[in-house]
């Protein structure tokens, strides 16, 4: 019989090789002060709305911003390379938030780190705001992605306490359906925004959303997180908590796989503007429809993945064919890009973008939900380090496909096609799927 392991407990060593430790379930009923678990599940569409969200803003705090950075620039006299480290900050913010955001909530509950991060973030937007110099904005900036890593880390932690198994796997593409819109109609809704006002506006815009959403949390998402399934010892807990679920093969596999899948997203949505563009001498216009076509398809396929897929393929089996196509569509984009096909226009290129982009509709959340099925004690540890790797590696990723300039489009996908070997490499290598470590 397939078994699960599970990681997370204050003495939790590594597994041995090639499983771990029988995982329970979660229990069907907890309480909190919000509410009990069963409220928490039957909310439905209201909790989609409130996790989507919270995974969301910051792609809402990057892309959005990204219309104002030439005002920026004026406003603050400063450099546009100065002016990127405000997007650095945020990201950078966002990676190291996750990693102690997450054991914060395995020890005091989902929701009360959840609302202290979410009203961080609104004051630090509104600082942003305010902000009379460029390294005061750098500087809350990073605030800003500290505190909004709360709502990604933890949306994943409640996650994993409502649902389990196949219907844990179905939430994650639900979920997509408002995450996966986010950086497609960031950038239209900030452009919309300066046509009001100027750059600060945009923030002022975050910080309204980020209170709406605070506000709906507070009032009607449930603690998930029961008292007795709570850890209750410190930072060196939590490190030794961190430590066993790295030491487990396949929830590294997973993590590994899921993050080098990210740096491929990554990897399109840093040099697209430019391929799409400079290249292939494309219209903004048309960029824009390619972009938000390939994000349809994205959500498309995540929705075939939780609707048809789940529960009747096994999710290794969808993860390694995402994983493949992935590949295969990188493959296909280099030969084109390095010119062996001869000179290729802006269709073919299109079609393997979009390819690739809507099978990772197969791959970022039967990831995720693989991983956490190993961890149902240590959730919110095991989401802070998913997401910190999935931020670190494509924020390593990401510089990489301009090191030859912009006028070509062969190092977006060198770094794709490598990241796409490497999550196959990991996923097989790690996660052993052909051993049934797992029975989603």
């Amino acid at each position: 019989m397939p078994e699960r392991g599970r990681v997370g407990q204050a003495n939790a060593g590594p597994a041995p090789e090639g499983q771990g430790p029988v995982a329970s379930p979660p229990p069907a009923a907890g309480t909190g002060p919000g509410g009990s678990v069963p409220a928490a599940r039957r909310a439905g569409l209201l909790l989609v709305l409130v996790l989507g969200g919270m995974t969301a803003m910051p792609p809402l705090s990057m892309d959005m911003y990204l219309p104002a950075l030439p005002a920026v620039t004026d406003a603050l006299g400063t450099s546009a390379a100065t002016v990127q480290l405000t997007l650095t900050a945020c990201l950078a913010g966002m990676a190291l938030g996750q990693l102690v955001v997450g054991p914060m909530s395995d020890r005091w509950g989902r929701r009360r780190p959840l609302l202290a991060g979410m009203v961080v973030y609104v004051l630090a937007t509104l600082v942003c705001a305010l902000a009379p110099t460029i390294e005061f904005l750098i500087a809350f900036r990073l605030v800003q992605g500290l505190a909004g890593a709360a709502g990604i880390v933890i949306a994943r932690a409640m996650v994993r306490d409502l649902y389990d198994g196949v219907e844990m796997a179905r939430f994650f593409s639900t979920l997509m359906l408002v995450s996966g819109a986010a950086p497609v109609i960031a950038p239209l809704i900030g452009g919309q925004v300066l046509r009001v006002t100027d750059w600060r506006g945009i923030f002022v815009v975050l910080a309204g959303v980020g209170l709406l959403l605070t506000l709906v949390a507070a009032r009607w998402l449930a603690e998930t997180l029961p008292p007795e399934r709570r850890h209750s010892g410190g930072v060196g807990q939590a490190l030794r908590t961190m430590r066993a679920l790295l030491a487990d093969r396949v929830f590294a596999g997973y993590m590994l796989a899921g993050g080098l899948a990210f740096a491929v997203l990554f990897a399109y949505i840093a040099a697209s503007p430019f391929v799409v563009q400079e290249i292939y001498g494309a219209s903004p216009q048309t960029f824009s429809l390619l972009f938000g076509l390939n994000a349809v398809g994205l959500i498309a396929v995540g929705q075939i993945n939780g609707k048809v897929l789940v529960g009747r393929v096994a999710l290794v089996k969808v993860l390694a064919f995402g994983l493949t196509v992935i590949a295969l569509a990188a493959a296909a984009l280099l030969l084109m890009t390095a010119g062996v096909f001869g000179q290729v226009g802006l269709l073919p290129v299109a079609a393997g973008l979009f390819v690739l982009m809507s099978a990772m509709g197969l791959v970022l959340p039967n990831t995720n939900a693989l991983a956490l099925t190993r961890t149902p004690h240590a959730a919110g540890s095991a989401s802070a380090l998913l997401g910190t790797a999935s931020f670190l590696v494509g924020a390593v990723a990401s510089p990489l496909v301009g090191v030859a300039g912009e006028n070509t489009a062969v190092p977006m996908a060198v770094v794709q096609l490598g990241c796409a070997l490497a999550a196959g490499a990991c996923f097989l290598l790690l996660c052993r799927p052909w051993r049934g470590d797992s029975e989603l």
